[in-house]
C-alpha cells in the first residue's frame, strides 16, 4: 500500500476557501524551517503550514472557536502528513 502524498499549500487553501469563504488568507508551508522536530519529514514540505485567515464565519466567535473551525477544515489532511498548524485569525478588512 502507497503512503498518501503529502499535503501543499494550495490543497490547504482551497479547503480552507471551500469551508469557511475568507476574505484574506495566506497559507505558508514553513515544513523546511522545522527539520528534526518532531513531525517533520525529510522530504521538507507538506507537515508544518501557517494560515493568516480572516472570514464572515469567525464573527461573534471566540478566537478558540475560529481556529477550531480552521483546524476542522484542515482534518482531511492529518492522515495525509499534516503535523503543525500555526493559525492567526484576522479581522475583517473595512
Amino acid at each position: 500500500m502507497n503512503a498518501p502524498t503529502l499535503p501543499t499549500a494550495a490543497e490547504l487553501e482551497a479547503a480552507l476557501r471551500a469551508a469557511l469563504a475568507p476574505v484574506q488568507l495566506e497559507v505558508l508551508d514553513e515544513s523546511g524551517t522545522h527539520a528534526g522536530h518532531a513531525g517533520a519529514r525529510a522530504e521538507g514540505y507538506g507537515t508544518h503550514f501557517r494560515v493568516r485567515i480572516a472570514s464572515p464565519r469567525f464573527a461573534g466567535l471566540s478566537r478558540v472557536a475560529q481556529h477550531r473551525l480552521v483546524y476542522d477544515a484542515a482534518q482531511v489532511f492529518v492522515p495525509r502528513g499534516l503535523h503543525a498548524l500555526a493559525i492567526e485569525t484576522l479581522q475583517l478588512p473595512t
